[in-house]
């Protein structure tokens, strides 16, 4: 039972797409009526500084009679990205390396300047201790 008292309902056919630190879930369900409709939940890993971690979700809730417009607006808005920003994965993980050769902090050092200052620190993963 979720906190609403509603028994939540089960899941007819599911699949799963793991992406990072983020999973999504498609699961097609039944109403009350028993017409099925999709739910998209994004599940997002988080971790504290003691090591421990939560999840954030989201969901959304998609009902038949928005199918064809929904995946209408997905297809264009994704097409619209491609062709915009074409297929290459642009995040600040893949720009470090772009990034630290032309930002300069307040101090006026440059990013690999101080990339450079901590090069000698050991990076330790929590759960090895």
């Amino acid at each position: 039972m979720n906190n609403n008292g509603m028994m939540e309902k089960e899941e007819i056919f599911s699949k799963v797409l793991r992406a990072g630190r983020r999973t999504y879930f498609f699961d097609v369900r039944a109403t009350k009526a028993d017409d099925y409709y999709l739910t998209i939940t994004e599940s997002k890993k988080f971790t504290n500084d003691d090591g421990s971690y939560h999840y954030k979700k989201h969901k959304i809730y998609i009902y038949k009679e928005d199918f064809s417009e929904f995946k209408e607006i997905l297809a264009e808005m994704t097409d619209y990205i491609i062709r915009e920003k074409g297929d290459e994965v642009i995040s600040e993980r893949h720009q470090k390396d772009f990034k630290k050769e032309y930002d300069v902090s307040s101090n006026g050092t440059t990013n690999e300047e101080v990339t450079s200052s901590t090069d000698s620190f050991t990076d330790i993963d929590f759960d090895d201790i």
